[in-house]
């Protein structure tokens, strides 16, 4: 994501002394609502992993638990709030980059609808699949810097050009009736599951349908 006047290394030796002269629209968003960027941080070499070990920069680790991996690729940004470097973050995910390492890190992590966030100034990966999205210590937060980021920018023919929801209003008094939600339950089935693992997914399973979410088994 380029910002300028700083590098945009990707985690790459390629791009090694590249300096962006410009913002990327989700960065000019953050500032003219008064976000304070508070740094830069690592992930998989052109985001072409899934545990930020692959990057010219080095190994992230995980703030939990030092000898485990933090996810990917944007696992930087997970390991960043999860470990309270910050309290929010941007990620890009096409194929789970962001909600994979939120999940890693005990964060919240969205991967927006695509065209929702502008992907001007992105380096792109499948444009066809790439968001740029929040991660947050909390489904607020996550919801506050979402709205920020989102809206319609005329570098980016994919985003229309209709109002942004107040996605925390949304939240308030928000329940989920109505809403199916898939559960592939070969997942919870595999051979070498950690029993944790289960315990925590049967939980937060039970807490949805009491919530009145519909769990329909794929």
């Amino acid at each position: 994501i380029n910002v300028a006047g700083q590098p945009c290394t990707c985690g790459s030796k390629i791009l090694e002394g590249y300096v962006s002269p410009y913002n990327a629209t989700v960065v000019d968003n953050l500032l003219a609502h008064d976000f304070i960027p508070a740094g830069r941080v690592n992930m998989d070499e052109f985001a072409m992993g899934s545990s930020t070990e692959n990057s010219a920069l080095g190994v992230t680790r995980n703030p939990y638990d030092t000898t485990r991996v933090p996810g990917g690729s944007s696992g930087g940004s997970a390991a960043a709030v999860g470990g309270d470097l910050c309290i929010a973050a941007l990620g890009t995910d096409t194929g789970g980059s962001i909600r994979q390492p939120a999940s890693f890190c005990n964060c919240v992590g969205v991967k927006p609808s695509y065209g929702r966030v502008s992907r001007f100034g992105v380096t792109a990966f499948a444009s066809s699949l790439d968001q740029v999205g929040p991660m947050a210590k909390s489904v607020e937060d996550a919801a506050i810097l979402l709205g920020a980021l989102a809206g319609h920018d005329p570098k980016d023919g994919t985003t229309p050009p209709i109002p942004v929801p107040d996605y925390l209003a949304a939240l308030e008094g928000a329940d989920l009736k109505g809403v199916r939600l898939g559960l592939p339950k070969e997942y919870l089935d595999v051979k070498g599951l950690d029993p944790e693992v289960k315990r925590l997914t049967d939980a937060a399973v039970e807490k949805c349908a009491a919530a009145g979410a519909e769990i329909v088994e794929v």
